[in-house]
């Protein structure tokens, strides 16, 4: 395989600094809709569990649909939608920006039972939603419970279960991917073709093609939060999907105005670095790196996989790794992923392409 001058770059870059800190990493980078950059380094896989990438192929998309079909605004309340969510002043916005003052996390695995049906479990999350307190911040706490209310929004949205929402959603926008859940927990056929995650305690296993978040796999590895593997292929169509709304050139999508309505930063400046269910950069200490915009748009998984746009370069960038691998607790990632990215910018302005 012949590589340009770019990828060669990059990938040496790359040979130096992934040891003790990801078993191996797919990086992709488009500018202006074509691809500049492919590469693979260390011991890869073609599927990952895209964890938090979730939030933004799935729910947020899922989410703007819904805002097209008019069931919902920006001054929406969650009470609005679900009338047994107590705390009544709280905005579906809000949750999409993690400013509803919901605590970040819970752990559902310590209190649903897995091998319950779906209903039952959908109530017991509804019930322990119902009960959560509210507690305002100065600035945005990144929540996954917010996310598990939006699952249930979606719901009476659309009037179906997730799995079917998603199929939906899939169907529509990521027609021919290979992007999906793996509902029931159900391993795949070819489980060696999914990036090993971590040794589970819980489950007294290596996770291989099942969900890592034990809140999903609880769950029944399907939600609004986490769950979706993939392939760089299909996360780069995301990419370019994302594109294609923003720049008003998707056909059968939702309409510009609305894509750019959601990209917009949503917080003041100093609240936090939100749009609408997507990331924006925080200066200084961003995941995308220092070359990226104030205008990107994206989202992490904690998996050690995340994905880009900035619509100033016109530059997607989509990284997939199983960082986890090497432990949850391995923080090295965190400070190789803007790393990459400014490599790709510099590489790519040296490069003349």
């Amino acid at each position: 395989m012949k590589f340009s001058v770019l990828e060669k770059n990059l990938m040496k870059q790359l040979e130096e600094r992934i040891r003790d800190t990801t078993p191996g990493v797919m990086v992709r980078a488009y500018q202006g809709g074509r691809i500049i950059c492919d590469v693979a380094v260390g011991n890869t896989y073609p599927y990952y569990d895209l964890a938090s990438l979730t939030k933004v192929i799935f729910t947020t998309q899922a989410m703007m649909q819904a805002f097209e079909l008019g069931k919902w605004n920006f001054e929406t309340k969650v009470s609005d939608v679900l009338p047994w969510f107590q705390h009544k002043e709280t905005k579906l916005s809000e949750l999409l920006t993690h400013t509803s003052g919901l605590v970040w996390w819970t752990p559902l695995y310590e209190q649903i039972n897995w091998t319950e049906s779906e209903t039952v479990k959908r109530e017991k999350l509804r019930k322990i939603l119902e009960s959560l307190p509210v507690e305002k911040k100065e600035t945005a706490v990144y929540s996954d419970v917010g996310f598990w209310v939006l699952g249930f929004v979606l719901e009476k949205f659309y009037d179906k279960g997730l799995l079917e929402i998603w199929t939906d959603i899939k169907n529509k926008f990521y027609s021919g991917t290979t992007l999906d859940f793996h509902p029931g927990n159900q391993l795949p056929l070819k489980q060696s073709l999914f990036a090993p995650t971590e040794e589970c305690p819980l489950r007294r296993k290596l996770v291989q093609g099942e969900v890592h978040d034990l809140n999903c796999w609880t769950l029944g590895g399907v939600s609004t939060h986490a769950g979706l593997f993939g392939s760089v292929d299909d996360v780069g169509w995301y990419s370019l999907h994302l594109r294609s709304q923003i720049l008003g050139i998707a056909r059968y999508s939702i309409r510009q105005k609305t894509a750019q309505l959601f990209a917009k930063r949503a917080l003041p400046e100093g609240k936090g670095d939100w749009a609408m269910g997507y990331m924006m950069p925080t200066p200084g200490t961003a995941s995308c790196g220092s070359y990226f915009s104030l205008d990107s748009i994206g989202h992490t998984g904690f998996t050690g996989t995340s994905v880009w746009y900035d619509p100033k370069m016109d530059m997607s960038v989509i990284v997939l790794s199983n960082r986890v691998l090497y432990g949850a607790d391995n923080k090295a990632f965190a400070s190789l992923r803007p790393e990459i990215h400014n490599w790709i910018v510099e590489n790519y302005r040296r490069s003349g392409l």
